[in-house]
């Protein structure tokens, strides 16, 4: 059973950029859980037109990591023009938004993740002599890329956007505390390794041992979980998936066992 300092029900912390924040919030929202929307970061275009055009016009293979990617990559080079075999999204929200954009068919695999991408029979098969391309920001895990090398293929990254990350006082997290939140949304290790900093390091030990041991820490995947048990967070809760609707249902499982 899952408890914290501040009564049963849960004030939220969402640090994602503002509009997957606003989409959260939402969704909290329509099950009234209480929730403190505070980005860490927003995105700013990377690409240029003609990497761009480049890689999706001579890509067999175009794989896309979130939301964002296909937003940037739109605005720099438009669907219309891109040419390809297969489209592939790692989940739901960027299958969406690429359909929205009137790209179509979308693979998508169940499992949102690189795992999951790699075990798609478009990806798990010989690949020799096709060509990928991997949109997404700045930065990011390399082992889908090193996957499909092994498989034969010839990798491309178009990292369509960057992070800038916000900065803040030293003390932000003696503000949360005041604003009782008792639980906070992580989506990626970037953003917990971020939140550690601002929550732990280097704090009083009553407000470590708070955001440490006290405060639920719901993760989007087992891969960040891990993660935050490594960094030494002990109540950490993993939703299998980073849209509003998944993180949603879980945080409203996470307050209906309390």
């Amino acid at each position: 059973m899952l408890t914290t300092n501040h009564g049963d029900k849960l004030n939220v912390l969402i640090t994602r950029p503002t509009k997957k924040s606003q989409a959260l919030a939402e969704s909290l929202a329509t099950v009234n859980i209480a929730c403190v929307q505070q980005p860490l970061f927003d995105y700013q275009p990377l690409a240029d037109y003609q990497t761009s055009e480049k890689l999706l016009v001579n890509s067999d293979i175009i794989i896309f990591v979130s939301v964002a990617a296909v937003e940037f990559s739109q605005l720099i080079f438009a669907s219309q023009n891109w040419r390809y075999q297969h489209i592939i999204a790692v989940g739901k929200a960027t299958k969406t938004a690429l359909q929205l954009s009137g790209i179509n068919p979308v693979i998508c695999p169940k499992q949102e993740n690189s795992e999951g991408l790699l075990a798609l029979g478009e990806l798990s098969k010989d690949l020799n002599h096709k060509s990928v391309t991997i949109v997404r920001g700045d930065g990011g895990r390399e082992h889908l890329a090193q996957q499909l090398i092994t498989a034969g293929a010839t990798v491309n990254y178009l990292e369509s956007y960057q992070r800038i990350w916000r900065t803040f006082a030293k003390d932000i997290s003696k503000q949360w505390l005041k604003q009782q939140i008792n639980c906070i949304v992580v989506t990626s290790n970037a953003l917990l390794e971020k939140l550690v900093a601002l929550t732990i390091n280097n704090h009083e030990q009553h407000s470590v041992d708070y955001w440490q041991n006290e405060c639920t820490w719901l993760v989007a995947s087992q891969r960040i979980g891990d993660k935050a048990t490594q960094l030494g967070l002990t109540k950490v809760v993993i939703s299998d998936g980073a849209s509003a609707q998944t993180i949603t249902a879980k945080l409203r499982q996470i307050e209906t066992n309390q």
